[in-house]
């Protein structure tokens, strides 16, 4: 089993995205000094939408797609392009490390949510409408539970995430109104069986 990544040869944007954020990281920086400059770098990638390898933008009409498009050798941080089909969405979730989310293509709700005194797991405040090029940030320390939608009900919408480990083997939590959790692992849609 592989992954089918793109070609960062190919794909200067994203290279060069890719670096700068490496360097960030190098430093081992605290969590908001990668929120802020990590924030400015995802804006400035997603600033155009001209990069993004037709592969890692490929709608499943039964669910989003989450394709990996580069994890640093060391997995300090992945970066992935998540497609979301007309009226797609994730269920309530958690991440367990810090993320930086930026909407290159169409529009994107978010709800952030928080667990009240019962241990019911409700809405933090009003849902935000992301646009291309706006940039959100989750993680433990600052709010990690949310859902997002593609805000389209007749349209593609395109967001790149950025996360402080690689996304897709870290276990995770889906979490029902009630407060109850189920462990996951999403993994990547451009999963290949060799």
């Amino acid at each position: 089993m592989g992954l089918h990544l793109p070609d960062l040869t190919r794909t200067p944007k994203l290279r060069s995205f890719v670096d700068a954020m490496g360097l960030l990281l190098q430093s081992d920086p605290v969590e908001s000094r990668v929120m802020q400059q990590g924030k400015a770098l995802l804006g400035q990638l997603i600033q155009h939408d001209d990069w993004l390898p037709e592969a890692f933008s490929i709608v499943n009409p039964e669910r989003y797609q989450q394709f990996l498009l580069y994890v640093d050798p060391k997995e300090t941080f992945s970066v992935v392009s998540f497609v979301w089909g007309p009226g797609q969405a994730t269920p309530i979730h958690n991440h367990t490390v810090w993320g930086l989310v930026g909407v290159l293509r169409g529009c994107e709700q978010s709800q952030a949510y928080r667990f009240n005194s019962l241990g019911e797991c409700v809405p933090d405040g009003p849902s935000v409408l992301m646009h291309p090029g706006d940039v959100d940030c989750v993680s433990p320390l600052a709010g990690d539970i949310h859902a997002v939608s593609n805000a389209h009900r007749d349209g593609v919408s395109i967001s790149i995430h950025v996360y402080g480990a690689n996304i897709g083997k870290v276990r995770r939590n889906v979490f029902r109104e009630d407060g109850s959790a189920k462990e996951f692992i999403s993994g990547y849609s451009n999963l290949l069986v060799d």
